[in-house]
């Protein structure tokens, strides 16, 4: 397998999909059929959802907290993480994911364009930023309220919600000379645009999965296979 040269000025601009949580043993959106951990999307990750039965929501998302908390890094994470090291600021990851194994493995200049499962914030979006829960909650009861008055929600961006620090991503990206992608389908925007972004502004494209994604055109490099398998001797750091 042809090593990814990263040179002394290269600067390395990461997103990460379901997939590589995926290889951790935590659901993805994309199951085959249809539903995310036993539940219809419509019914737990949109703000619909979240008007009609906040109970359902925090059921569905109590769940993904316990499960989250009994998955582990895989070699993936833990590549990232030790090439963030080398780098320094010259590497940014950008996660889709709510979960926190990139922090496990050690990464620490990321944002989760999705939200964080352990986090929770107002329903009334009053301007509080989110604080930090791992409650696993048994009813809506237990659920904290906001100084000003208004339940807490997960901190998750519903379908239908803005992406979080979208000026920041986009600023990261002009930067960027690599762009590497892994485990996403190419399907949900904005993020499977980010790679026309990169090849814009001039960058190399990589892709690693199982699998090509639906906008494989995009990228100047496909790597078949899975993350925490061939990731570890993918990199060449000059």
């Amino acid at each position: 397998m042809k090593k990814i040269s990263i040179g002394a000025e290269d600067r390395v601009f990461v997103l990460t999909g379901a997939g590589i949580s995926a290889e951790s043993g935590l659901p993805t959106f994309r199951a085959a059929d249809g539903l995310w951990a036993g539940s219809r999307v419509e019914d737990v990750c949109t703000p619909e959802a979240w008007q009609r039965n906040p109970w359902r929501v925090w059921e569905f998302y109590s769940g993904r907290r316990a499960d989250g908390a009994k998955a582990q890094p895989n070699p993936a994470h833990v590549t990232l993480a030790k090439l963030e090291a080398q780098l320094g600021d010259r590497f940014f990851l950008c996660t889709q994911n709510v979960d926190d194994l990139h922090e496990r493995a050690g990464s620490s200049r990321l944002v989760h364009m999705h939200g964080e499962l352990s986090r929770s914030r107002c329903e009334r979006e009053c301007g509080r930023p989110p604080v930090e829960d791992h409650a696993i909650y048994r009813s809506l009861s237990e659920v904290g309220l906001c100084p000003c008055g208004g339940r807490l929600r997960p901190h998750i961006v519903f379908f239908g919600e803005i992406p979080l620090e979208m000026e920041r991503i986009e600023a990261e990206i002009a930067k960027a000379t690599l762009m590497l992608v892994v485990g996403t389908s190419g399907s949900v925007y904005p993020a499977a645009g980010f790679v026309h972004w990169a090849r814009q502004a001039g960058a190399r494209t990589v892709y690693v999965g199982p699998e090509p994604p639906l906008n494989a055109s995009a990228f100047t490099h496909v790597v078949e296979g899975k993350a925490g398998e061939v990731m570890p001797g993918l990199f060449q750091v000059e």
